[in-house]
């Protein structure tokens, strides 16, 4: 198994947090995996994305021109990334940031409103967690248990009491799909 994932959207929205979470599951769960990250130097509002592999295999390269797996949180990865998925592959995308829909036919396409689910939860900041059950429903490369083990290993002590509020949202995204 080897998944090439690709998570855009803008700064503040926890892609790359996602990227990391996933990447550290992936760790924990003896994957080999490549994280690489990728933004500007505005830290919120500007674009942000981040290159996900997870293999069971050695991984030749973490530099791709196309992927198995895009999610887009905005227009601009939409129209950035729509055209990088892979004939075959997935795009899931945050309904209410896209105004133009998708219009590949050789792709499975998941419209998720993850900003409405966390408002729903009364916690904006669980967004990129909905985000990221969405993902882990949809392709998953990764185990609940590994993502809670990530958390453990990534968030700095202080922030573990968020750990089941986290954990409650990606069961929530999960259900999105």
């Amino acid at each position: 198994m080897k998944k090439e994932i690709l998570i855009s959207g803008f700064g503040g929205q926890g892609v790359l947090s996602m990227g990391k979470i996933l990447a550290y599951g992936a760790l924990m769960e003896d994957k080999q995996v490549t994280w690489m990250p990728a933004y500007g130097p505005e830290q919120r509002g500007g674009t942000a994305n981040v290159t996900v592999v997870v293999s069971d295999e050695r991984i030749a390269s973490p530099i791709l021109s196309t992927y198995d797996v895009v999610v887009a949180l905005n227009q601009p990865s939409i129209d950035k990334f729509e055209s990088k998925v892979k004939s075959g592959g997935m795009l899931i995308y945050e309904s209410d940031g896209v105004s133009t829909k998708p219009t590949r036919t050789d792709i499975e396409t998941y419209s998720i409103s993850a900003i409405d689910k966390a408002s729903e939860m009364k916690n904006p900041k669980v967004f990129n967690m909905i985000v990221l059950g969405a993902l882990l429903k949809a392709c998953p490369v990764i185990s609940t248990d590994g993502v809670q083990r990530s958390l453990t290993k990534s968030l700095p002590e202080r922030y573990h009491h968020l750990i089941p509020a986290n954990m409650a949202a990606l069961a929530e995204g999960q259900k999105l799909i």
